[in-house]
């Protein structure tokens, strides 16, 4: 099974971030806040703008930014992936 984002919408795989410890108390996975980092896995085509596809900024592969709330949560052979809107993609990394 694949996930093949349509319009605008990207599918992304947050990256996950380093075990937090402060001191000798690890804080609990409920108690974290969300990955911001994650991996472009797959781009839609697209959005038509006066008759016209206006591709995508970003691409398969880059490492992207996006807003803390953003997106739908998504799970596929037991991984945890995210469609976003390429707007809600905040700044890509490199």
């Amino acid at each position: 099974m694949a996930i093949q984002p349509l319009g605008d919408r990207v599918l992304v795989r947050p990256l996950d971030e380093a075990e937090e410890k402060v001191g000798s108390i690890y804080i609990p996975d409920t108690a974290k806040e969300k990955p911001q980092e994650g991996k472009i896995e797959a781009v839609g085509p697209g959005n038509y703008k006066d008759g016209k596809l206006v591709p995508l900024e970003v691409k398969v592969g880059d490492k992207v930014l996006y807003g803390k709330y953003s997106g739908t949560e998504v799970k596929k052979d037991g991984q945890d992936f995210l469609i976003v809107r390429e707007s809600d993609i905040l700044a890509i990394i490199t």
